[in-house]
């Protein structure tokens, strides 16, 4: 699938990210892969993170929505062999210059999680942390993850909770519904045009299910009770998420494949 082929709501996404990486995440690249532990989630869940992904060392990783790539870094530390694929530009590039300061090379890739280059079960373990998770379509990229994983491998993504998802405003969360739970399925945002994925629970393990994935677990992701409002993600402040989960953290594992 070349660039030209992408599904339509990839070019401005795209945009949005190179915005982003020129205000946020390009800055604040050095900071994260700076940091060993494999954190995933506004309020670093490093506890639950670690739980869900079990033992890296030695398994090939394909992250997904790889941004600046700072997941597949930390897990390379932790001795896995990491492939990130991202459709960004500014982003990748971002993440060649930090892996040529931090002496890190694993490749990286142009390419959408809807259509990734990469050959049939050359993978264990697919991550995604706010990656494909919630920017490409659910019913292309989790097919898709099926495809590159070995039998048994494993699918590991953290996404906004539906809880959250129903309660967000433009300008953040609120304490009441915003939208019906039908129209999560996908999410154009007035003020950016960046289109969005949240189906609901039952919606995404039916999907998982069709791939041939098992799921193991969805874990309701609260802030911890010393957690503070992150410094850029302020749409969500931490005392919303102390009362209410803000993300889900999903692990399945692949059984079979779809026809």
């Amino acid at each position: 699938m070349s660039a030209p082929d992408y599904p339509d709501y990839v070019a401005r996404n795209v945009e949005n990210w190179t915005e982003s990486n020129e205000q946020y995440t390009g800055p604040n690249a050095r900071k994260a892969w700076a940091k060993d532990e494999v954190v995933f989630g506004i309020f670093g869940t490093a506890e639950l993170t670690s739980e869900a992904l079990g033992d890296v060392e030695g398994l090939d990783v394909v992250e997904l929505g790889c941004g600046t790539a700072y997941v597949s870094a930390r897990l390379m530390r932790k001795g896995a062999r990491p492939v990130g694929i991202d459709p960004t530009p500014a982003q990748l590039a971002t993440a060649r210059e930090m892996q040529r300061e931090f002496g890190l090379d694993f490749p990286l890739i142009e390419g959408v999680a809807e259509s990734v280059p990469l050959p049939d079960a050359s993978f264990d373990l697919a991550v995604s942390e706010y990656g494909a998770s919630i920017w490409a379509d659910p019913n292309l990229w989790i097919p898709e993850a099926a495809r590159l994983l070995r039998p048994g491998g494993r699918l590991v993504f953290l996404r906004n909770s539906t809880v959250s998802m129903l309660c967000m405003a433009l300008e953040g969360q609120t304490e009441s519904l915003q939208r019906p739970q039908r129209e999560l399925r996908k999410v154009t945002w007035e003020d950016t045009g960046e289109t969005e994925f949240h189906p609901s629970a039952g919606e995404l393990i039916d999907i998982l299910s069709s791939a041939g994935f098992v799921v193991d677990r969805v874990i309701d992701v609260y802030a911890p009770d010393d957690a503070t409002t992150h410094e850029y993600y302020k749409y969500v402040t931490a005392e919303w998420a102390k009362k209410w989960p803000a993300e889900e953290l999903w692990t399945a594992r692949l059984q079979s494949r779809s026809s």
